[in-house]
């Protein structure tokens, strides 16, 4: 089962992290979540030249043995995967709707997280170490959720945040022999680089991005993507 600056051609700048036309960008959910649940609507996140959206990509490429997984399916029948970047906004307002929906099919669907930052957010390759340091602990979801949770009060700062996210780890009760270890260890950033490697072979071109099956979606509500999944389990 399948598993504010310029940046590099193959991925968009940071201010296109959250408008960006072809993309799926969940913008308006924290303020819907507020008003009407679970409804949400599509923020495009820039222009994805090139973009393949519909066709199959191989799961080896989607999802990998080492591929973080936020949820693990006991009656696994289908897999959904992000390509996310942890001082993204639309990241942090898709957020929610893959914890719910993680919960919600969490017997058959398994939700795989991957690192993908992008060059013009200042700190989101900091945060992706800080997570991937937490992950060689066992503490990759605690990590992450802290990151989103917290994303305001870090975020978009040419300052140094990585002492911040220190106080995640030793708030979380890490060992911080070991997480000082994993962050000065370059086969940290290198995990994280694998992964958006990954993405960039996949034209992945901003965040998040997500794939159902090795199949790259484009859900434009929640409705949408539940019946997606639907699908995918029923198939």
């Amino acid at each position: 089962m399948p598993t504010p600056a310029p940046a590099p051609s193959a991925t968009p700048d940071a201010k296109k992290g959250v408008s960006l036309p072809n993309r799926i960008a969940i913008g308006l959910l924290a303020a819907a979540a507020v008003v009407v649940g679970l409804v949400f609507l599509v923020n495009t996140l820039g222009e994805d030249e090139g973009r393949t959206d519909g066709t199959t990509t191989t799961a080896a490429e989607v999802v990998r043995e080492d591929s973080h997984r936020l949820s693990q399916a006991p009656d696994e029948k289908a897999v959904l995967v992000e390509f996310l970047d942890f001082e993204c906004e639309s990241c942090l307002a898709a957020y929610p709707v893959v914890e719910d929906l993680s919960e919600e099919y969490g017997e058959n669907l398994t939700v795989v997280s991957r690192y993908f930052p992008l060059p013009g957010h200042p700190n989101s390759e900091t945060a992706a170490a800080a997570v991937e340091a937490a992950a060689q602990q066992g503490r990759f979801k605690e990590m992450h959720a802290r990151m989103y949770e917290t994303q305001t009060e870090w975020s978009h700062t040419a300052e140094d945040r990585s002492p911040v996210f220190r106080g995640y780890a030793e708030d979380l009760g890490l060992d911080m022999a070991a997480y000082d270890a994993a962050i000065a260890d370059p086969a940290t950033m290198e995990r994280v680089n694998a992964d958006k490697d990954d993405g960039m072979a996949l034209n992945v071109e901003g965040t998040p991005t997500f794939f159902l099956e090795g199949r790259k979606i484009q859900p434009a509500t929640i409705e949408e993507f539940r019946s997606l999944i639907e699908t995918a389990i029923a198939d």
